[in-house]
């Protein structure tokens, strides 16, 4: 597996948390401070969540199909765009899960 597809899983998921972040800090002034002009910043931040959800989802997939993660952990990750903050949580424990094996695999030089 390419670290590429690690990277680009990374972006999508700090892009797709953020966004999910600022969503329910505008859902929260929209409906429960009841702020002019929410309305609009949750709508904008809606429609973008929801089509880089969507990126985020095949990234993800495409990250643990090959990594050949069980099911059980494959939903786990493409859920984690869904729950404020989870997305950060997730991402860093694959990060260094990946990474370990990265430099497993990854041949040592030797020194003469």
């Amino acid at each position: 597996m390419k670290k590429s597809v690690l990277t680009r899983y990374r972006v999508m998921a700090y892009v797709t948390g953020v966004l999910l972040v600022l969503l329910t800090l505008g859902v929260i002034a929209k409906y429960g401070l009841h702020v002019n002009g929410a309305d609009k910043f949750t709508t904008v931040i809606g429609i973008a969540h929801g089509w880089l959800y969507v990126v985020y989802l095949v990234f993800a997939f495409d990250l643990g199909s090959k990594a050949k993660w069980p099911v059980g952990k494959q939903l786990w990750v493409l859920l984690a765009g869904t729950v404020p903050t989870a997305a950060f949580f997730v991402e860093r424990k694959v990060t260094h899960e990946l990474e370990a094996q990265f430099a497993e695999d990854s041949p040592v030089a030797v020194k003469a």
